[in-house]
């Protein structure tokens, strides 16, 4: 084993110590993954579908800063990240699990390993956009302090304002869920399809 082979394990091990112990294996196993700007609600929406189903919620965000001592957000940080997050989702699908994915994942290219990962564990697939009006994300961000407790982002209205013209049509059928609205039909509705897998 390589050195590289080895850290690309240590932080494959690392997330997968934020979960355990897993619940009970699933007779099927479900990949939720949460798609949208910072500010959408991605994180509170991922917590209460946690709450609801005992999903396993992997949060980049927190993952990131467990990786990395100061995050600088490139694009090389980056990829070590996701790499051990696809690597750890996979080995829970394996596991039974079902696993919410709170992360951007604004492109379709970022988005594809995903739906390859759940076809090939036989995992039901579930994909939410989070969104909500301009002017609810930003004054939701702009209210973000740094020690708010509820998020591990850095994100602030200058990265919404920069990301937001990442963001690529999902080409696969979704839920679209307007965070500004009440949530609660649409989350019983998914926690429903993902307590039935």
């Amino acid at each position: 084993m390589t050195a590289l082979e080895s850290s690309a394990d240590r932080d494959v091990e690392r997330i997968l110590r934020t979960v355990w112990p897993l619940p009970g294996a699933r007779r099927r196993p479900v990949l939720a993954v949460l798609v949208g700007l910072p500010g959408t609600g991605k994180s509170h929406f991922a917590e209460a579908l946690c709450q609801r189903t005992g999903a396993v919620v992997l949060e980049s965000d927190d993952l990131r800063k467990r990786l990395v001592r100061r995050p600088t957000y490139s694009a090389a940080e980056s990829r070590r990240l996701f790499e051990a997050i696809h690597e750890a989702i996979d080995r829970l699908l394996q596991a039974g699990a079902a696993v919410v994915l709170d992360a951007t994942n604004l492109a379709e290219r970022e988005r594809e390993p995903l739906y390859t990962m759940a076809e090939a564990r036989d995992a039901r697939l579930i994909l939410v956009r989070l969104a909500a009006p301009g002017p609810v994300v930003r004054e939701r961000l702009a209210r973000r302090q740094p020690e708010d407790a509820e998020t591990q982002s850095d994100a602030d209205v200058k990265v919404y304002e920069r990301m937001r013209f990442r963001e690529e049509r999902i080409r696969r059928p979704h839920y679209v869920v307007d965070t500004s609205q009440d949530i609660e039909p649409v989350l019983a509705r998914i926690a429903r399809e993902m307590g039935s897998a």
